[in-house]
């Protein structure tokens, strides 16, 4: 009867609307690959819905892809997704466009998920006098439901390995992290001739600043502070071999201007020019209480005798700047009993507060002739819960470090 045949037909296409959700379905639980998610809609699309071209855009990131296509010809490439198809926010039937490539096309379905766009599929010769759709137009929201599911697994898929891959980096920084504490040195002196301390604060999970601390024979010792241009695993990669470098070239005994030319000639053949460091070096001998050291292009550390105050500045431009130092200026100083060295990073002096005020070096000298009576640990703890004071809501722009020493 005409009755049973009509019920017999809604109930055979609600099978199989039913079974192609379930059959995708699966398919997601399953993790199947994108690649076969749309080749199995594209057998429902052409095959089962006999529909006789389609092109199917998918947001991937920031970026738009055509992820599916058939019978079009290549038409795909004259979309641009922002003029053609986003103004759309609902399914469309494309009566008459002055764009040609649109007309070529019947339907547009785009969609949605939290009100973001993630699909638009667009489709044309649509076949509606197929049985199994009678007519085409009628189901579309089917079709639609069917995009949604594939597009929202896609893309679920997408953050899933973008969570990995994030959470990848993550290790990979903390063991980056963990590798760059290994290149500071263990323990700092704290002995009747001198008071070592140090502060390392990286802007991100590793940095580019260094310090470091080698005793040469029993009255002489070289300390140092460096700073790399740049932030991040590239800057702690050319400090690691940096700090590679000096290590090796020290156990050689080179004068301090020697020792500088050479590491200059390391960095500038490992950074090609792109980085450079800067660097405050000093060797200090105990028994004749002279302290030698080279400033390339670092902060001046700031020297406190009694109530006077000194920069340390002499020195060379920064290592890695040039193949060869063009001018290099050694300096000698007579360390008297009880004087205070700091050394210290620009993150330091830049760090602004929600006044755009820098701390600057007026600051740092105030708080150093205020600070006689202080260990050099307490006299780093504190300089830098000040910091955190004077920055008020701003963040910290760059990686702080500082190297404190008290002269006995």
């Amino acid at each position: 009867m005409p009755g049973d045949q009509k019920t017999y037909k809604k109930l055979k296409l609600l099978k199989f609307k039913l079974f192609s959700l379930l059959e995708i379905t699966k398919e997601i639980n399953d993790n199947t690959s994108s690649k076969e998610l749309f080749s199995h809609f594209e057998f429902i699309l052409k095959n089962q819905l006999s529909i006789g071209r389609a092109v199917l855009f998918s947001k991937q990131g920031k970026h738009w892809r055509c992820v599916l296509k058939f019978g079009v010809k290549g038409t795909e490439k004259k979309f641009e997704i922002a003029t053609d198809l986003e103004h759309f926010k609902d399914i469309t039937t494309i009566e008459s466009s002055s764009k040609d490539h649109l007309n070529f096309f019947d339907v547009v379905i785009p969609v949605y998920h939290k009100n973001v766009p993630l699909a638009y599929l667009v489709l044309g010769d649509l076949n509606e006098e197929a049985i199994r759709m009678s007519p085409v137009i009628k189901h579309l929201s089917f079709i639609q439901t069917l995009t949604s599911i594939i597009s929202v697994a896609i893309e679920n898929k997408r953050l899933a390995k973008q969570d990995v891959k994030q959470e990848g980096m993550k290790k990979e920084l903390e063991l980056a992290s963990e590798m760059q504490k290994m290149l500071f040195p263990e323990e700092l002196p704290n002995n009747h001739k001198i008071q070592l301390a140090a502060y390392y604060k990286p802007h991100h999970k590793v940095g580019g600043d260094y310090y470091d601390y080698i005793e040469i024979t029993e009255n002489v010792f070289l300390f140092c502070l460096a700073d790399v241009s740049g932030k991040g695993v590239s800057a702690a990669l050319l400090m690691s071999n940096f700090q590679a470098n000096l290590r090796a070239l020290v156990s050689l005994n080179p004068t301090l201007e020697n020792l500088v030319h050479q590491l200059n000639e390391k960095v500038f053949q490992t950074a090609q020019g792109e980085k450079f460091i800067t660097l405050f070096i000093a060797k200090y001998n105990t028994v004749s209480r002279e302290l030698v050291y080279v400033n390339a292009a670092h902060n001046p550390p700031i020297l406190k005798s009694g109530s006077e105050t000194q920069f340390l500045d002499k020195g060379c431009t920064g290592l890695g700047m040039f193949d060869e130092i063009p001018k290099l200026e050694v300096g000698i100083v007579e360390i008297a009993e009880m004087s205070t060295l700091m050394c210290y990073t620009d993150g330091v002096v830049e760090l602004e507060n929600d006044a755009k005020q820098e701390y600057g070096t007026d600051r740092l000298i105030s708080y150093l002739k205020n600070s006689n009576a202080l260990g050099m640990k307490k006299l780093n703890k504190e300089l830098v819960t000040e910091l955190a004071i004077f920055k008020e809501d701003q963040p910290y722009i760059d990686d702080i470090a500082l190297l404190s020493c008290k002269f006995f």
